[in-house]
């Protein structure tokens, strides 16, 4: 686990490393930017130490004319700095965007309880800290040393009191530091965890409402809600604490060297100039810590989205660039398959075997929990076999990239989400460039082309990431639609009738009938004997293992008691025991 944290953290180490010569280009800045700052305490130096005892009202105009345009310059620096670091965190999140988009989708994949918006939220909190303030000012950090050593010049009292007040500073940002970590990764935690359950409930409102599931759904949503409210508050308090506290002492530092320096004057060790000046020079040099204190929630959230970064690259490696293969043909081969589902250590299906050729359909059927949903996920490439291969024309399904086998292999869930956006798109599987042809004949295959045109805006109709006002046939049906697009020689159906009624059976049959014409394989995964009822092979599966495969007869015959009802009942009458 370490390591591949660790090999994370070197690929967000090589990200970053892309703009050295930003950072470099930073440092130099705020180099001249920070001797700049020298202006203020200069010019106090002068005024009060020159211009006031030789009332000499040439050189005022002339060390202000001055000063204005050492602050214009050094408010430039500021500045294209400040703007540079934008450009930085932007150049950091644009090289790891797709790199996090993928492995968010591949874990989320492999462990469903895994929040798909994590890492990217992740990745943006990374983005926000290296553009904020607060990051600039680790630039500026190195030089209260300079200003410290610049105040004991004046006069070493003065330099052991600022020095004294730079490590009091010094300790309250390490005690802030330890007393907020955890209750900051508390906070964070806690308020993922209020909004995933509010976006589960506001998806399934209907659900929710239609249940009288409302008010338990509140209960149960306050009580997550009230404790991410107590772990942010808390954090709050620690850290307003510790801001309010620096803020006061550097008050009270400030006003004892300001009477430090007056004593000084009065016993003839110091100028008055060099007495304002070394007051000006203390703030200056504790700027960039009551800076880190006051956005240390900030650093340390950054912190924390950089550990789990680094754990999630770390754990999902960057998939490797395949070599492109030609179009496959219509030729299945499983092969002592195992399956064990992420994050279980036991195994969903075990030494699984059987093939299928160009225009066959196959249906799996077997008892709820039998594996036939883990079967579908294998097939598409979505869980990786834990022993044994499947082969699509010989090649296995690793050797093609994820989104040209997605092209290759058609896949109809159980659930079937939409993306907001129109009909059309959604088809399309959001292509950048969706070929209209395709897509009209996506619909007419999956037998939804005219349910389509009815719609409002037809294939322009817009619809939301729950289906809004469309039904649960209409869904699967566009469902369906979406993975016949692109011309895919094999079509995995997970109970692809579950919602469909008379009408669309048939429309789902007739599909099969064109798929098998056409020389592709389709298996489907089926609880009601509508669906297989163009089924050519029959696969049963049974806790796991294959009972039975070969021909629909022989294979009903063997396994199912009603075989003979399933052959003579009308679809919606009959069921598979």
């Amino acid at each position: 686990m370490a390591g591949n944290i660790e090999r994370g953290r070197e690929e967000l180490r090589e990200a970053r490393a892309q703009s050295r010569k930003l950072y470099w280009a930073v440092g130099i800045f705020s180099f001249f930017a920070n001797m700049l700052m020298m202006t203020g305490p200069l010019y106090m130096l002068q005024v009060y130490d020159r211009v006031l005892s030789s009332r000499s009202e040439a050189t005022l105009v002339a060390l202000s004319v001055l000063v204005l345009f050492l602050y214009g310059t050094m408010g430039l620096l500021d500045y294209s700095r400040g703007r540079i670091m934008a450009r930085v965190g932007a150049r950091f999140q644009s090289a790891l965007d797709r790199r996090v988009f993928s492995a968010v989708l591949r874990k989320s994949s492999l462990k469903p309880n895994a929040s798909p918006e994590t890492g990217l939220r992740d990745l943006e909190t990374v983005q926000r800290l290296m553009t904020s303030p607060v990051l600039m000012s680790l630039f500026d950090l190195p030089w209260t040393p300079i200003f410290l050593f610049g105040i004991w010049i004046f006069n070493p009292l003065l330099g052991m009191m600022a020095i004294g007040g730079g490590i009091v500073l010094v300790i309250i940002t390490l005690m802030n530091q330890m007393l907020t970590r955890n209750a900051q990764a508390k906070a964070q935690q806690t308020t993922i965890q209020a909004e995933i359950m509010s976006e589960q409930i506001r998806s399934e409102s209907e659900m929710v409402r239609s249940l009288g599931m409302q008010g338990a759904t509140f209960r149960r949503w306050f009580e997550t809600r009230t404790s991410a409210l107590k772990s942010t508050m808390s954090t709050a308090d620690i850290g307003g604490t510790f801001t309010t506290l620096t803020k006061t002492f550097r008050l009270i530092l400030q006003s004892a060297m300001l009477g430090l320096g007056a004593w000084l004057v009065l016993q003839g060790e110091l100028t008055p100039g060099a007495m304002i000046a070394g007051s000006i020079l203390l703030g200056r040099a504790l700027a960039p810590i009551e800076m880190a204190i006051g956005q240390w929630p900030m650093f340390q959230g950054a912190m924390k989205s950089w550990n789990n970064l680094a754990e999630l690259l770390g754990e999902v490696a960057p998939e490797q660039e395949k070599t492109p293969l030609p179009k496959p043909k219509a030729n299945l081969d499983v092969q002592q398959m195992t399956i064990i589902p992420p994050g279980q250590q036991q195994a969903a299906l075990r030494m699984v075997s059987f093939k299928l050729s160009p225009g066959q359909a196959c249906g799996v059927i077997g008892p709820s929990g039998a594996g036939k949903t883990t079967l579908a996920r294998a097939l598409t490439g979505v869980w990786r076999p834990a022993g044994g291969h499947v082969r699509l024309d010989g090649a296995s399904l690793d050797n093609y990239d994820p989104d040209v086998l997605g092209s290759h292999i058609g896949y109809l869930p159980q659930r079937v989400q939409l993306f907001d956006g129109t009909i059309a798109e959604n088809i399309a599987r959001l292509s950048e460039n969706p070929d209209a042809e395709a897509i009209h004949k996506a619909a007419k295959n999956a037998g939804a082309y005219d349910m389509i045109l009815e719609l409002p805006d037809g294939f322009d109709t817009r619809v939301s990431a729950n289906g809004g006002r469309l039904s649960g046939g209409q869904i699967q049906r566009i469902g369906l639609a979406r993975a016949m697009y692109g011309d895919p020689v094999l079509l995995v159906l997970d109970e692809p009738n579950s919602n469909l009624d008379n009408q669309g059976n048939q429309a789902l049959n007739q599909a099969i009938r064109r798929f098998k014409a056409e020389g592709k394989i389709v298996l489907i995964m089926a609880h009601r004997p509508a669906a297989i009822q163009e089924c050519d092979m029959l696969l049963m599966i049974e806790d796991g293992t294959r009972k039975a495969f070969g021909p629909k007869d022989q294979v009903l015959k063997e396994v199912v008691k009603n075989h003979e009802a399933i052959k003579a009942t009308p679809p919606k009458q009959a069921g598979v025991t």
